[in-house]
């Protein structure tokens, strides 16, 4: 079974690839079945959906990535860790954080994914 930074390093991978049969390859090895993916536009459900919502994002983004900005925090089969958004121009467009769930067999379950800091008090 994959570790959680495995895991999550080839989610991230399928993030940043913009070819269609490449990406689905490395959300196989990520992302559950039935997995699902909530951010402030987007709530889908499986991988195909998830893909479908990666290539909207190479379309609106061309040129832009996301890296992973933290280590990976973990408990019983709960992650969090944080991310940037960097534009075409190199430069950290948003910064965020995403909180998943760990499947049995070692994929994501579940992405709740949160832009920017969370608002003032």
């Amino acid at each position: 079974m994959p570790t959680a930074a495995d895991t999550i390093a080839a989610y991230m991978a399928a993030w940043n690839e913009p070819d269609a049969s490449k990406r689905m390859a490395l959300l196989d090895k990520a992302w559950a079945d039935d997995g699902v993916y909530i951010d402030p536009l987007a709530d889908v459900k499986g991988r195909d959906a998830l893909a479908a919502t990666i290539a909207g994002f190479h379309a609106q983004q061309p040129g832009a990535r996301i890296e992973l900005a933290s280590g990976i925090d973990q408990h019983h089969n709960q992650v969090r860790f944080r991310w940037d958004f960097i534009g075409a121009d190199g430069k950290v467009a948003v910064a965020g954080i995403d909180v998943g769930e760990i499947a049995p067999d070692g994929r994501l379950a579940r992405i709740i994914g949160f832009w920017a800091d969370p608002p003032a008090k």
